[in-house]
């Protein structure tokens, strides 16, 4: 182990200037920010913003632990179980692995999340 010290990272403005990439249908965007796999390859966790626009909706199947907070705008959230959810801004979700999610908005929805996975493994 290093003596050295050991620097946090910093994000200037990413909830406004961050522009995650396209990942599914017209209206799903979603990028990871940072992660720790180069800190800890054994147990990542990663990080970014979800946002989804009006139009299609997103079903999403979890092969990890995530949790979401809303930041802006809002989201329709229904799992298999039965359980659906209006979420808005403030608004702090656990999606446990092996949940299969739809989210759906009217007008669009902007989401911080963290993930139990590799970079880019969404």
């Amino acid at each position: 182990m290093s003596d050295s010290p050991v620097a946090f990272k910093y994000f200037a403005k990413a909830q406004s200037t961050f522009q995650p990439p396209l990942i599914a249908n017209e209206n799903a965007y979603l990028g990871d920010i940072a992660s720790s796999e180069k800190n800890d390859p054994e147990h990542p966790v990663s990080c970014g913003l979800y946002r989804l626009e009006k139009g299609t909706p997103l079903v999403y199947t979890y092969t990890y632990h995530e949790m979401k907070i809303i930041l802006e705008g809002h989201f329709d959230i229904a799992d298999e179980a039965g359980n659906k959810v209006h979420g808005v801004p403030g608004d702090v979700f656990y999606f446990p692995k092996g949940s299969v999610i739809t989210f759906t908005t009217d007008d669009y929805g902007l989401a911080f999340y963290t993930g139990a996975r590799k970079q880019g493994a969404a």
